[in-house]
């Protein structure tokens, strides 16, 4: 398949942009279906924002080894949760 470049309009600024014949060809040797939405500058400009957020973290006690520690997403009903080192292990084995 041969790609051609195309215009897109940035969903955050509203800013006309060209996504790449070179960058389809990313897209879609990676399987991305969806075009971008966003130009250059907004994506990046979203990343840093996002990166400066600090994440919200959660108290457990670690189904492994009892060890209370803190993990980035809250954690479900019924579904085990490891400290790091248990984590690591339990990685490890598979």
């Amino acid at each position: 398949m041969e790609f051609q470049d195309k215009t897109l309009k940035c969903k955050d600024c509203g800013a006309e942009f060209v996504f790449t014949a070179g960058e389809q060809e990313f897209y879609a040797e990676k399987g991305f279906e969806n075009e971008p939405g966003r130009c250059r500058d907004c994506r990046a400009a979203r990343k840093r924002e996002r990166s400066n957020k600090p994440r919200q973290m959660f108290t457990v006690v670690c189904s492994n080894c009892g060890v209370t520690t803190e993990v980035p997403f809250e954690p479900k009903d019924g579904r085990p949760v490891y400290c790091r080192d248990c984590y690591e292990a339990q990685r490890r084995a598979i």
